[in-house]
């Protein structure tokens, strides 16, 4: 194995992660066309609605009922960063802000203090399938930020750039920013009291693209951070002289540079990389702090304030059909 890479691991639908980051899902659903209702057009009957993670027939309704998503729900102390590669997802949250974003767009939302948001799924083809394609990431706050403001921030496509990167053949790997300046290309702002926020702390959050027979190098970077690349979607890629095999991530040595060669179709990566915080975690559930007792306020607070409280009409709220990607804050669209 390469002397970059310290560790491989099979993924499963939750992925590995190390500080700073606490959690990494992906989510791949071939939702069937639509039913009208921003609903599948299919029966739901074998389902069990409100928490269906069974990949019946390729697709999940999660928490949601009727719509697929994520109802309602609370968090503090860290930050979610939901990149969408394909399909939409509609927000609303207990502070008053709403949105919809995907086809490329990425939310990064600090929970702060304390904050509920909603995050469904509406599939608004009804003439074909819908399918959905997104990871959610859970990047930890340290002590001194757990208690911020909430904030959300849209990362429109259209602004978040990709670095094109040709080989010796001339084939080029399409890197995306989402965070950490890549040949000194840099993202979009991330919220500004985010561990990504201080360059010192190098976080990098890149989804790679490799093309069929293309080679491409990952630079090295500072040592000491954690590094976690994760393959995705391919067929046949080394890394240096290992042979990597699709569905795995592989903990990088970070100041070492890793060459890529693709031997196969298109693979895809995902790389998660920043300087430990290096704090005591305390989580449960949503709410992720430094001690129990902070834990246990946490859900005190929530039961005495419901963190602002639901200002919107459904758990499940979904934004008019006719929508389309928007995102607005205290009244103001962007």
């Amino acid at each position: 194995m390469s002397s970059s890479i310290l560790k491989r691991i099979p993924l499963q639908m939750f992925w590995p992660t190390f500080d700073p980051f606490l959690f990494c899902a992906f989510h791949n659903d071939t939702y069937p066309k639509a039913n009208g209702s921003m609903g599948p057009a299919a029966s739901l009957s074998n389902r069990p609605l409100g928490q269906d993670f069974g990949g019946i027939d390729g697709w999940r309704m999660y928490h949601g009922k009727n719509i697929p998503g994520f109802p309602a729900h609370p968090h503090r102390g860290f930050e979610t960063v939901t990149i969408v590669n394909k399909g939409f997802v509609d927000h609303a949250d207990s502070i008053g802000a709403a949105g919809r974003y995907g086809e490329g767009d990425t939310q990064w939302m600090t929970a702060g203090s304390g904050v509920q948001h909603s995050e469904m799924f509406p599939l608004l083809n009804d003439d074909d399938a819908n399918p959905l394609e997104l990871f959610q990431i859970w990047l930890n706050l340290p002590s001194k930020n757990k208690m911020v403001p909430p904030h959300f921030a849209m990362l429109w496509n259209e602004d978040t750039p990709v670095v094109k990167v040709a080989d010796s053949k001339g084939l080029e790997t399409h890197v995306k920013v989402v965070a950490g300046s890549y040949q000194n290309v840099d993202p979009s702002p991330c919220p500004p009291d985010s561990w990504a926020a201080d360059n010192n702390n190098d976080v990098a959050i890149w989804l790679i693209d490799l093309p069929e027979n293309g080679e491409w190098v990952l630079p090295s970077a500072s040592a000491n951070l954690s590094r976690t690349l994760y393959f995705f979607e391919g067929e046949k890629v080394s890394l240096d002289e290992t042979n990597a095999v699709i569905n795995e991530a592989f903990i990088l040595k970070s100041d070492s540079e890793l060459a890529f060669r693709n031997q196969g179709k298109k693979a895809r990566f995902l790389l998660l990389q920043g300087r430990p915080i290096g704090e005591h975690v305390e989580q449960h559930g949503p709410f992720v702090m430094n001690t129990r007792a902070e834990l246990q306020q946490a859900f005190q607070d929530y039961q005495r304030t419901q963190f602002g409280g639901w200002p919107w009409p459904n758990h499940e709220q979904v934004h008019d059909k006719s929508k389309g990607r928007f995102a607005e804050h205290a009244g103001e669209k962007v």
